[in-house]
């Protein structure tokens, strides 16, 4: 009689790479390169495409480092969460040492990169980003205060800024403009999915909104948080950044936000919170992109 199979565990390459949590670092690396392509006027030059992709990498392995250091501090809320306890540092199957190593070890490639090859700025930059991620939002803010999401979201705003330094090297007025369109679609993005997924952060401890405050003052946050950032995505536009092109995308992509936020505000359901959260990813990609198509046609 033949034994039962079971599936094969992951290899370590595989856990490693889990703890960088990929998909959070493609929009990371998304938004990157919106802020630098949207940094030079016309068809960037192959030198410029060059720089370009050394900055992502950079970018992706400091990022993933942050990730990965962001999994041993939480490891023990990780498991308690159903979201979260497959990884490899909550089932205790990569310990805090090798873990650690790694994070360090990407951190500083990705610092000797930026540094060496794109530009000062933008190491100092995406290590301040590191800092205020790993450090700053995981080690303090998260564990203390609801409004955690709101002023960690800083950090996770940094991306085009990041982009737009290593191609001009300098910080301009349109970067932080795209700055403050991730800081206010933040708040919006992250507390849908608390809404659905409460459950999950009170057996974690964790003070997030919809926990402490509960969910019905969560979904108006959400709601308001909305109609702030519709107005923030105007911008590109009024600044001159943009033509009509970007102007008819962000209208009817916060026009879809705002209804969705509203819609979740009057009569709240689990199914349409996981609606409004997927429609928020979509909402930040199609914006960059009209933005990106926009720059190229006019």
């Amino acid at each position: 009689m033949s034994s039962p199979s079971h599936p094969a565990a992951p290899s370590v390459f595989r856990q490693f790479y889990a703890l960088t949590k990929p998909r959070v670092i493609q929009l990371i690396v998304f938004c990157a390169l919106i802020g630098m392509l949207l940094a030079v006027p016309g068809v960037p030059s192959w030198a410029e495409v060059r720089l370009a992709l050394l900055a992502c990498l950079g970018i992706w392995l400091v990022a993933g480092a942050a990730a990965a250091f962001n999994c041993i501090v939480e490891k023990s809320i990780d498991a308690r969460m159903k979201r979260t306890a497959w990884r490899a540092t909550a089932m205790g199957e990569l310990d805090d040492r090798r873990t650690l190593l790694f994070s360090a070890v990407l951190c500083l490639a990705g610092s000797v990169l930026l540094y060496v090859w794109v530009n000062p700025l933008t190491m100092w930059l995406t290590f301040a980003t590191f800092i205020g991620y790993a450090v700053v939002y995981t080690v303090i803010l998260k564990p203390l205060t609801p409004q955690n999401i709101v002023i960690g979201g800083a950090s996770g705003a940094m991306p085009p800024v990041l982009g737009w330094a290593a191609m001009s090297g300098d910080v301009g007025p349109e970067a932080l403009i795209l700055f403050l369109i991730i800081f206010l679609w933040t708040p919006p993005h992250f507390w849908a999915l608390a809404l659905y997924r409460v459950e999950d952060y009170r057996k974690s401890g964790l003070p997030m909104l919809p926990v402490t405050h509960g969910n019905q003052f969560t979904r108006l946050m959400v709601l308001l948080y909305t109609v702030i950032l519709f107005a923030a995505c105007l911008m590109p536009y009024i600044y001159g950044m943009s033509s009509w092109i970007y102007l008819i995308a962000a209208l009817v992509l916060s026009v879809g936000f705002c209804l969705y936020a509203f819609y979740l505000w009057r009569d709240y359901s689990d199914q349409l919170a996981r609606k409004t959260f997927r429609f928020s990813l979509l909402h930040l990609s199609l914006l960059f992109a009209a933005l990106l198509i926009d720059h190229y046609v006019f």
